[in-house]
C-alpha cells in the first residue's frame, strides 16, 4: 500500500533512506523503522498522543495478556469477514500489540500475502512498535489525514481511536472491512463508581457510518481482577482514571485489589460496493 504525502497528497517513493514526492517533499525514515508522516505545521501540540509513560503502561498491561480476549475476538471476526485481505490496516494503533497479533492470526487465515500498516500520533508510541516489530509498516500521522492511498485498504482495525468517516470512506476499498471497538455500557464501571458519584454507562447505541453496511454487533464481556501493584499502576496509568482518582484512592485500589467489569462492543461494517461520497 503506497503512502500519500500529507503536504501535496502525491504519492510517496521510498529512496535509500526517505519517502519523497515528486514535489520533493522528504520524510526521512527512523533507525527504528518507522516513517513520521505528520509535518510540524499539522502539529497541535510539541507531542501529540500518549506520552512515554502511558504508552509505557499501556504495553506492559497488554503484554500481561488481560485483554487478550478482545485481540483474539477481533482475529477471529477478521480471519471470518475477510480471509483474503492484503492490506491491513491499524487505526490508532499505539506500540502494536494488537497489529502484529491481527497479522500472524491473518498470515495463517489468509491463502494471499498480507501486509499490515499501522499509524499513530504519538512518535513514543510508534518508536515502540517500529523497534519490537519489524515485518510491519508503521508511520506517524493523523487518523484525520491518514497519508494513504485512495482505495487501498481491504480490512482495517479502530481500537478505541477517533477518525473521521470522509477518511474511512476515502482509503477503503469497495467491500473492505472495518471493524471498531469501543467501551460497551458496563466497562470498567466498578472503577468508575469509585471517581464518580453517579457513574453512568457508556452509550449502547449502534455506531452507523455513512457509505458503510453495519453487519454485526457483538458484546465481549468478562470480570478484570488484579492483585499485583504493577499491574493495577499500569493499569491506571494508561486510562484517564490516572487524572481523576487521588493518591488515596489509588493506595486504596493497590492494597485492596482491583476487579472489576469488561465489556467490549465490537462492531463490524462494510464498505458499500459502489457508495457515492
Amino acid at each position: 500500500m503506497p503512502y500519500i504525502c500529507p503536504i501535496c497528497s502525491a504519492p510517496l517513493i521510498l529512496g535509500d533512506k526517505s519517502w519523497a514526492c515528486s514535489l520533493r517533499h522528504q520524510f526521512d525514515c527512523a533507525k527504528e523503522g518507522y516513517v513520521n508522516l505528520l509535518p510540524v505545521q499539522k502539529k497541535k501540540t510539541k507531542d501529540p498522543g500518549d506520552n512515554k509513560e502511558m504508552m509505557i503502561a499501556r504495553r506492559e498491561f497488554l503484554n500481561k495478556g488481560f485483554y487478550q480476549p478482545l485481540s483474539d475476538k477481533v482475529n477471529q471476526l477478521a480471519a471470518q469477514y475477510h480471509p483474503d485481505a492484503e492490506t491491513l490496516l491499524d487505526i490508532g494503533c499505539g506500540e502494536g500489540y494488537y497489529s502484529h497479533r491481527l497479522f500472524e492470526a491473518m498470515q495463517q487465515a489468509s491463502i494471499n500475502h498480507c501486509q499490515l500498516y499501522g499509524l499513530d500520533i504519538s512518535k513514543s508510541a510508534i518508536r515502540s512498535a517500529a523497534k519490537r516489530y519489524s515485518d510491519l509498516h508503521f508511520c506517524v500521522a493523523s487518523v484525520f489525514e491518514m497519508p494513504f492511498a485512495d482505495d487501498s485498504v481491504d480490512l482495517a482495525i479502530r481500537i478505541y481511536a477517533p477518525s473521521k468517516v470522509e477518511e474511512l470512506q476515502r482509503v477503503m476499498k469497495p467491500g473492505s472491512t472495518l471493524i471498531t471497538v469501543s467501551p460497551g455500557p458496563m466497562h470498567h464501571f466498578a472503577l468508575k463508581q469509585k471517581i464518580y458519584s453517579q457513574p453512568r454507562l457508556h452509550p449502547q447505541e449502534s455506531l452507523l457510518l455513512e457509505g458503510f453496511n453495519y453487519l454485526l454487533h457483538e458484546s465481549l464481556t468478562y470480570s478484570l481482577t488484579l492483585t499485583q501493584v504493577d499491574d493495577i499502576q499500569h493499569f491506571l496509568n494508561m486510562t484517564p482514571y490516572a487524572w481523576k482518582l487521588s493518591d488515596m484512592q489509588k493506595q486504596q485500589i493497590i492494597e485492596q485489589g482491583l476487579e472489576c467489569e469488561i465489556d467490549f462492543k465490537i462492531e463490524i461494517h462494510q464498505r458499500e460496493q459502489s457508495a457515492v461520497d
